[in-house]
């Protein structure tokens, strides 16, 4: 059951989950650790840009 949250996924850009995880690195470094209703939001709207990102080729060791 989903619980009034969408599972459309709208990426600005095609950002690597690096870039995206950076930006929910940020987030939680500005709220002080506690999440706002709308920081809530735009956290899992992070979330689910992060787990659709292309992913990364591996890089040589």
């Amino acid at each position: 059951m989903l619980h009034g949250m969408s599972t459309t996924v709208e990426p600005s850009s095609e950002r690597s989950a690096d870039e995206v995880n950076e930006e929910i690195r940020a987030l939680w470094l500005r709220s002080g650790g506690t999440l706002s209703g709308e920081q809530r939001e735009e956290y899992q709207r992070l979330v689910q840009e992060w787990a659709s990102a292309p992913p990364q080729p591996a890089r040589a060791a």
